[in-house]
């Protein structure tokens, strides 16, 4: 019995974690256990093609998702099996490589990396001492400058193009702002939050000699939301796998919700023009839902003709069919929620702690708290704070 099968992978999970003849796409549905397909690649890679721990690299988008990786990585393999192991977000690994590469980038030792804030207030200053103090809001200038990094716009690409292109006052302006700010970085010798990415991937393009080093050092890479990724981070996956492209890529591009912030979904298609042999292997199977939430999300889902086809599907069991109430007032709907609550909880016996309500912005908790505090139902709120338990609102109630 082969190794992933004893550890209970489907067919389409053990697939993924074996294919190693060419680049892969992993298309995961939700709930398709995708983190358990990278973690067992990982083991996979180690235990058994004997490529050693420092040269495999996996990359995610979260602190959260790499220290779950991590934490899944140590019950699989032995301390010394998995010594030098690199898990991490994109910008860890883009820190990483200029800690080792600074000086190629032209920094010192002991460069300082900026937050968001010490960022913004190096805006502030050089637009309340520069002309664009009218014309450019400090917020509005940090972001856009970001936008560009992220598309690997440099302030002479901006400036030429605005230029050329007839931008107006403000953009303009926030070009030549550009400009200034990155030499104000280079005199403190210091990075951005998104030169972690950006600096690395012009490192790589301009210079042979570092990218063979590297693509040496990467054996194996593995990333995961795909979806989410940017023009830079792309562009670093890239240059790191090289031309073999020892790449597996996980990702959904029904789950892609990050466009505002500068994410390509479009990646996902890209893979394929930059590797032409590129393989890929459907997550179907959820283990999540039942079928009926399933169904429900692919009738969805099938409406949208830009993304790939994928059926998602359980083996849990149909469940109960969906219900559509319609409420005259947010009031009444507030109201038949926690009906809804107290009768199954005292019919089919369903402790209050299976239950969830969701809501699309916290200024609607307010009435369904009531509701539920009526009732005298027992809640959590998550993501926000409670309404009875603001400290005037508290106050209040105690007189």
């Amino acid at each position: 019995m082969s190794h992933e099968i004893n550890l209970g992978l489907n067919a389409q999970q053990s697939a993924a974690v074996r294919h190693l003849e060419s680049p892969l796409l992993v298309l995961a549905g939700a709930g398709s256990g995708k983190t358990r397909v990278i973690t067992e690649k990982i083991v996979y890679l180690i235990e058994k093609q004997g490529i050693p721990a420092r040269q495999v690299f996996a990359v995610t988008f979260t602190n959260k998702a790499a220290k779950e990786m991590v934490a899944r990585t140590a019950e699989r393999l032995a301390p010394e099996r998995r010594r030098g192991l690199n898990i991490s977000t994109f910008h860890t690994l883009g820190l990483n490589f200029i800690r080792r590469e600074y000086a190629a980038l032209g920094l010192r030792a002991g460069f300082t990396v900026f937050d968001s804030d010490d960022s913004l207030a190096l805006f502030k200053s050089l637009i309340g001492h520069s002309e664009y103090k009218d014309v450019i809001e400090p917020k509005a200038a940090q972001w856009q400058i970001s936008q560009w990094k992220n598309d690997l716009r440099t302030p002479q690409h901006c400036y030429e193009q605005a230029k050329n292109e007839g931008w107006d006052e403000e953009t303009r302006a926030l070009a030549g702002l550009f400009d200034q700010y990155q030499r104000q970085l280079t005199a403190c010798n210091a990075l951005d939050f998104d030169d972690l990415i950006g600096r690395p991937v012009e490192l790589l393009q301009s210079d042979a000699a570092v990218r063979e080093r590297w693509q040496a050092r990467v054996r194996y890479l593995l990333v995961d939301e795909y979806q989410d990724t940017n023009t830079t981070q792309y562009e670093l996956v890239r240059l790191l796998v090289g031309k073999i492209g020892a790449l597996t890529a996980v990702g959904d591009d029904h789950q892609s919700i990050y466009a505002w912030r500068g994410a390509k979904p479009e990646n996902l298609n890209r893979l394929a023009d930059d590797f032409p042999n590129l393989s890929r292997i459907k997550l179907e199977q959820n283990y999540r839902s039942v079928n009926s939430v399933l169904k429900a999300a692919n009738h969805l889902i099938a409406l949208d003709t830009t993304t790939a086809s994928k059926q998602l599907w359980s083996d849990i069991g149909m469940g109960e069919p969906h219900r559509v109430i319609v409420a005259a007032t947010a009031e009444d709907e507030a109201e038949r929620i926690a009906t809804e609550i107290l009768h199954r909880h005292f019919r089919a016996q369903t402790e209050y702690r299976d239950f969830a309500v969701l809501f699309r912005g916290n200024h609607q908790a307010r009435l369904i708290e009531q509701a539920l505090r009526k009732l005298n139902i027992p809640y959590s709120l998550t993501g926000g704070q409670s309404f009875f338990e603001r400290a005037e609102i508290k106050d209040a109630m105690s007189y």
